[in-house]
């Protein structure tokens, strides 16, 4: 076979898919509202099932839901009816995922879920089906054209869509946002990018705080103790006024002043660069960049001037955060 025949039937597929997926587009209805906000009242966990392509469809929109704050997991068609039902529960949400909705493999399943009274959603397109018949929810999914015919191609990504519209409008229905996609997904550069501030910074004695009327030589000792090249200035009140870095000390020292005796708050810089606990850790190095400095002080957002951590420079690289 000529090669360019391959590309022409690698479009011929990707043809047949966009046509099924506006289809499922112009099919969503309220009954998706529905399923959106049952899902979202779920005390319990979200089940979904299938049989075959429409299995593997299952276990990936339930590891999606999973993802962005929804329990969820997959159950096999063929071992539910061998025990496995045990692990649904009558405050569950079951999905069932068939492109016929006659699938054999799934009947137990659904009278068992219709004895029990557990809510089940059925996505399927075939409203004579049995699954359209016995669900409490009907997300009727288009009849397409699949790719040689026969294999199943366009009925899964129809139904993977779905899953994908249902978990997203989901999440946003929880307000489930960036702070709480960080808890769950804590490793690899994806958790490191959604790592915030108060994830790196240093807290409790390793901030080097002094009070403004201290004289230099003791700020100096202690800037030389806590080794971060900086000191957090503050008033009596433990309100934070400002900021020395080593870089002003030497600046002092060459204009040979009597730097010692000086009091801090007469070589601070008023107003240090600070930043809300919650902020990407991500951003917060890009205002460093941006500011040419090299530390912020971290506050909650209930008193914005009172420093509660610090984040150097050197805390955000080596988290591999860039």
């Amino acid at each position: 076979m000529n090669k360019k025949k391959f590309i022409s039937i690698a479009k011929d597929v990707v043809n047949l898919e966009i046509k099924a997926l506006q289809k499922l587009k112009n099919n969503i209805n309220n009954s998706f509202n529905e399923a959106v906000i049952q899902i979202a009242k779920c005390q319990s966990k979200v089940i979904l099932c299938g049989v075959g392509k429409s299995g593997l469809i299952a276990s990936k929109i339930a590891a999606t839901l999973s993802s962005v704050g929804t329990p969820s997991f997959s159950l096999s068609a063929g071992d539910s009816s061998h025990g496995d039902l045990g692990s649904i529960s009558k405050k569950d949400i079951l999905i069932l995922i068939s492109y016929s909705g006659q699938t054999n493999e799934l009947k137990n399943i659904i009278q068992y879920a219709n004895r029990n009274k557990i809510l089940l959603i059925g996505i399927m397109s075939k409203k004579e089906s049995i699954l359209y018949k016995a669900s409490d929810i009907k997300l009727l999914i288009p009849k397409v054209e699949e790719s040689g015919g026969i294999v199943p191609t366009s009925s899964t990504t129809v139904q993977l869509a779905l899953g994908d519209a249902l978990a997203i409008a989901t999440m946003q229905y929880k307000k489930f946002d960036k702070l709480d996609f960080k808890k769950i997904h804590p490793a690899g550069s994806l958790g490191a990018q959604l790592k915030t501030v108060e994830d790196i910074m240093l807290v409790g004695n390793k901030i080097p705080f002094v009070n403004e009327n201290k004289k230099m030589a003791e700020a100096i000792k202690l800037l030389s103790n806590k080794k971060l090249g900086i000191l957090i200035v503050q008033n009596k009140m433990k309100k934070t006024i400002g900021i020395v870095t080593d870089g002003q000390i030497r600046r002092f020292n060459q204009k040979k002043l009597n730097l010692l005796s000086m009091k801090v708050k007469e070589i601070m810089t008023k107003n240090p660069v600070s930043v809300e606990k919650n902020s990407l850790a991500a951003k917060a190095l890009a205002l460093m960049n941006a500011k040419k400095i090299t530390s912020l002080c971290i506050y909650d957002q209930k008193n914005k001037y009172k420093t509660i951590g610090v984040v150097h420079i050197h805390n955000i690289l080596q988290s591999n955060i860039s």
